[in-house]
């Protein structure tokens, strides 16, 4: 029995290994050329991705304490790092490319700081200005560091990691004088033609002449600096009190802002200079008006080329010569412009070929068709205008303005338009209709708007200098313009910028400074640095809060 029982379970198991190579080999055989489905996942798309921006705001919590800055997320309205910096910063700037970051402090050092999540105290490096300096103005190009200083009327050049004081140029030739150097704008990369210096031909020891008595002032020039050498060209005229300008991103013309006659200069930054016929005007009949006689009136192709050296934003300023091709001075004498304008700020978009200015005594924009023909003459539309009345109140000086990168919004911070709520706006103007499409209250009374945009998504940040908090204003897909969020910062704000306002470019296009005074608005609007100090208030009031 037990020899039997050991041959069946030999038996049984013999069986069961045929049974199983029987059931491979049916399987194998259908292997062959019959058809097996096959599985392809199907990829789905996930949400648009986030731009890699930040804003970055920098903040005062007095003039011999530690200032702030404060890096935002765009994606989540996050606050990644907070780090001390110098004391007292009273000026702010991104260099062009939105990764280094410079304050000048009260105590006569520049902060130095990289654009990072994991910034530090131990990575804020500091440089020592000249010991006479007394700079108002600050440019970041992509390499270097340049500053506008009155003190002796120079443009001071820094290089090096920390940045580091390298020479000083004046900005006076033989025949040229400059004085009150006050704003530097040009090319924002290295190695470049030139860059330029405005100069409003004050007293040196009149800093507030531009913002108590703009109209009285003396016509201003700009000082090409060419960077092969170091020196300074001849001066441009401009008009009174130059207080900003604005370069194309092409690098064909210059605007400058004149706070003090109502215009802007135009300049042909690749011939380097103004924007006019190159040969005497004639007058010809019927119209006997000054014209560019030929060749100079025709591009290559025979099309009518126009010159431009003076845009006009007010009717104070607008003249028969000047007046917008979009405009018939017999019927609409005004050309929709209001008596005065007082720009202080604007922005160049590059999508819509238009400039955007903030007129901070007018309560208005113009938006200004600034495009080239393919030779990079002045186009047959150059010069049209549409002035935007902004704000709820009568005086709602605009102190200045953000363009939004497809060039479809234009948002405006509107200082002084406070209508018994202790706050001032925004007002969010749409540039293809040029129409006011509403105007957000915001927390404080705000002097710098700065966008990022991604798409259908967009981002405004508003900074107040007497309020704490950054306002954000957002816009999706389902939500148009509205206040997303306040974030909460240390101290009283100073500045706030964008690393870039595309949301996936290592450009940003705002990268000169912008300290109160010298003609650009003070903290707090006219009335009430008036109310706080008088009519004759001076730059430390200016640059004060109350």
């Amino acid at each position: 029995m037990r020899l039997f029982s050991v041959v069946s379970g030999r038996a049984r198991l013999l069986f069961a290994q045929a049974g199983v190579a029987l059931a491979v080999a049916v399987l194998m055989s259908g292997c062959g050329d019959n058809y097996r489905p096959v599985v392809i996942p199907i990829a789905t798309n996930g949400p648009a991705p986030q731009p890699t921006s930040y804003a970055v705001v920098v903040s005062s919590t007095g003039s011999t304490t530690p200032g702030v800055v404060t890096i935002i997320d765009y994606s989540g309205d996050s606050v990644m790092t907070e780090a001390p910096i110098g004391p007292g910063p009273r000026d702010f700037t991104l260099n062009s490319v939105g990764v280094l970051g410079y304050t000048v402090n009260s105590d006569g050092t520049i902060s130095n700081f990289g654009i990072t999540t994991s910034l530090q105290a131990k990575n804020v490096s500091y440089s020592t200005l000249p010991p006479t300096a007394e700079p108002v103005n600050f440019m970041a190009p992509s390499v270097g560091l340049w500053a506008a200083d009155r003190y002796g009327d120079f443009v001071d050049l820094f290089s090096g990691l920390p940045e580091a004081f390298n020479l000083a140029i004046p900005v006076s030739t033989s025949g040229s004088p400059a004085t009150m150097p006050v704003f530097i704008a040009g090319a924002p990369t290295l190695p470049a033609q030139r860059e330029y210096v405005l100069s409003q031909n004050v007293p040196d020891n009149a800093p507030m002449t531009c913002n108590l008595s703009p109209t009285s002032a003396p016509t201003g020039v700009a000082v090409p600096i060419e960077i092969r050498n170091n020196t300074a060209d001849s001066a441009i005229a401009v008009g009174r009190c130059p207080v900003y300008a604005v370069q194309t991103t092409d690098l064909q013309r210059l605007f400058v802002l004149n706070r003090g006659d109502d215009t802007v200069t135009v300049i042909n930054s690749n011939k380097n200079t103004l924007d006019q016929c190159p040969v005497p005007l004639v007058t010809v009949p019927p119209s006997n008006v000054p014209t560019c006689p030929p060749p100079y009136n025709t591009n290559q192709n025979g099309q009518p080329i126009t010159y431009h050296p003076v845009l006009p934003l007010s009717t104070a300023a607008l003249t028969a010569a000047n007046a917008p091709p979009n405009c018939n001075m017999t019927t609409n004498p005004s050309c929709g412009m209001g008596a005065i304008a007082g720009p202080v700020y604007a922005e160049y978009n590059a999508a819509t070929q238009q400039l955007v200015v903030a007129n901070y005594d007018g309560g208005a924009i113009s938006v200004i068709d600034v495009s080239l023909d393919e030779y990079g003459n002045d186009s047959a539309n150059f010069g049209t205008t549409y002035t935007i009345p902004v704000g709820n109140t009568a005086t709602p000086n605009p102190a200045s303005v953000t363009v939004l990168f497809d060039g479809s919004k234009a948002y405006t911070a509107n200082q002084n338009d406070d209508s018994g709520t202790g706050n001032g706006t925004v007002t969010v103007v749409n540039l293809s209709t040029h129409t006011v499409e509403k105007t957000l209250t915001v927390v404080g009374h705000p002097r710098q708007v700065a966008s990022t945009q991604n798409s259908e998504f967009s981002k405004v940040y508003v900074a107040s200098p007497d309020s704490p908090y950054i306002t954000i204003i957002e816009s999706t897909p389902t939500e148009t313009d509205v206040i997303d969020t306040t974030v909460l910062v240390e101290g009283t704000v100073v500045d706030v910028r964008t690393t870039t306002q595309d949301g996936y470019s290592r450009s940003n296009n705002n990268y000169s400074s912008r300290a109160p005074g010298y003609g650009q608005p003070c903290n707090l609007s006219p009335s009430s640095m008036v109310s706080a100090y008088g009519p004759n208030y001076t730059l430390d009031d200016c640059h004060a809060v109350p």
